[in-house]
């Protein structure tokens, strides 16, 4: 056995991890946010075997659903929130453990934006 196979044998594989994400999106046709909206901020829980991966699994996935991700925010793993003090009620755990289950990017929360300028 050479050693760069011999070196490969003893990685283990990471482990995935949930990551929470909060994306912004702008408007694209078809994306599904109310007429009107400017874009909406999206809550997502996805799986990765780091944030970075999270991140490029999210944005893709949004892009196959004709949104336009603009930037993300990641607010770390259910551990690294908990360490941070946020408050993580049993609906959110629940989403966590599906997405990590399901190896997926689940939107959780859609808040749309509209235009303060705009009057009906």
């Amino acid at each position: 056995m050479s050693k760069e196979n011999a070196s490969k044998e003893k990685k283990t594989p990471r482990k995935q991890q949930v990551f929470t994400l909060l994306v912004e999106v702008g408007r694209s046709k078809d994306d599904g946010l109310p007429e009107g909206s400017t874009g909406a901020a999206l809550m997502c829980y996805a799986s990765g075997v780091d944030e970075a991966e999270a991140v490029r699994e999210t944005v893709a996935i949004l892009k196959q659903a004709d949104m336009a991700p603009l930037d993300v925010s990641g607010y770390g793993t259910l551990d690294e929130r908990i360490a941070e003090g946020h408050d993580i009620g049993a609906d959110e755990r629940k989403l966590m453990a599906q997405a990590l289950s399901d190896n997926a990017v689940i939107v959780a929360q859609v808040t749309p934006f509209y235009d303060e300028d705009e009057t009906d």
